[in-house]
């Protein structure tokens, strides 16, 4: 039988969720073992959009002056029509947006991790408590065993330790999207806003990440062929472009000159407000953070930022329960860990409720409903954007 290594904090899934933990426990001075399934870091999704409350977070984890250097700043806002005119437009005003190739954004934080943090292709097979102790026991698909005092799910919409903490699994939309990025070797030429289009169930936005490349992603109805188009970047970019064929032009010149090798075509899954209001979102002292706690669809541009507001207060509630002597008595310590996280979802549970009916709001009005389920969501939307911006002003606080 293995013998089973001891680790005082691990954290399953190495994407942008379970990197920024690491490195916040790791500014709190708190050593943990980060266990990731794939090979190499993971940047699937090419770009993330961060706001004014991610920046706040990237900054209290030490990285956001280098990730600003690699990024124009935006100015606002636009909502346009079909025919390219301007429906709404909201300045940043004193806040702050910016667009970030989801590679740089990994790459920073992982270089910022200790040497041997973050384990390659550990697989996690089985979580179950030690039945003396109750701290958690994985077990991995290459034979080890890892008894953790603290164990933390950033391992995404499919989650082993939501299962583990007996979460309902994200609930299926019937959107998905494509992603992609299109580089003008001459300039674009686009002001630096995020521009957004909505129509006939397809809703399109666009953001420069500099003056010669641009991320744009396009949320439309799933078709049968989507299981074969998602594997053929061609099929891709020429279904985008027919589900766009009566937007501007040069948003179909941007899909038809894009990167093929940049692009994806994934389903939309989502966590309902209801659910983050209900599940719980502990056991023992396993919890966790990121689109395994929380993911929602694209349409607020929030997934990332969310996911990087859980690490700062994770670790910050962690913080002072792992830096307890370890001659105090076991089941006290066990105790402080486990009203740590407690503390850690009370911080977090109003605000992922308030983010998530805001894009359950939003991807309502993109499926075909009743009139009177329309009528209900445009009064939610009126009500909750009054204020464009109000959820990019939630500061998740200082580590």
């Amino acid at each position: 039988m293995e013998v089973a290594e001891h680790k005082e904090i691990v954290v399953v899934g190495g994407g942008i969720c379970g990197l920024a933990t690491a490195l916040a426990l790791h500014r709190k001075g708190i050593s943990s073992l980060v266990l990731e399934r794939a090979d190499t870091l993971r940047d699937t999704g090419a770009a993330i959009g961060i706001q004014t409350n991610g920046w706040r977070a990237l900054d209290q984890l030490g990285v956001g002056l280098k990730l600003r250097q690699t990024a124009i700043p935006l100015i606002g806002f636009r909502d346009v029509s079909a025919n390219n005119v301007s429906l709404k437009e909201v300045p940043i005003g004193s806040g702050e947006a910016r667009c970030l190739k989801r590679s740089v954004l990994m790459e920073t934080l992982a270089n910022d991790l200790p040497i041997g943090t973050i384990c390659f292709g550990c697989r996690i097979l089985t979580v179950e408590l030690d039945p003396i102790t109750s701290y958690p026991i994985l077990q991995l698909q290459d034979g080890r065993v890892i008894k953790a005092k603290v164990v933390i799910g950033c391992d995404g919409v499919n989650s082993v330790i939501a299962d583990f903490l007996g979460l309902k699994p994200p609930r299926v939309s019937p959107t998905c999207n494509v992603r992609g990025f299109t580089h003008y070797p001459s300039g674009h030429g686009f002001s630096p806003e995020f521009v957004t289009i909505n129509k006939d169930h397809v809703f399109l936005g666009r953001i420069p990440l500099n003056d010669k490349l641009v991320y744009w992603f396009i949320a439309r109805p799933r078709t049968p062929q989507d299981s074969t188009v998602s594997n053929d970047p061609e099929l891709m970019r020429n279904s985008s472009m027919e589900s766009i064929i009566d937007f501007p032009n040069e948003m179909v010149e941007m899909v038809k000159n894009s990167e093929l090798t940049s692009l994806t075509l994934t389903g939309t899954r989502y966590r309902a407000p209801w659910d983050l209001l209900l599940e719980s979102f502990r056991k023992s002292t396993v919890t966790v953070a990121g689109d395994a706690m929380h993911v929602m669809g694209p349409f607020l541009g929030q997934g990332g930022s969310a996911a990087l507001e859980d690490a700062v207060v994770l670790a910050r509630c962690l913080a002072k329960e792992m830096c307890v002597s370890a001659a105090t008595d076991p089941k006290r310590n066990r105790n402080r860990i486990e009203a740590a996280m407690d503390q850690y979802v009370r911080e977090r549970r109003l605000r992922l409720v308030h983010l998530s009916t805001k894009v359950y709001t939003i991807g309502s009005l993109l499926e075909p409903s009743s009139l009177v389920m329309k009528i209900i969501c445009i009064v939610l939307l009126i009500i909750f954007f009054r204020d464009r911006l109000g959820h990019t002003r939630y500061d998740c606080g200082k580590l």
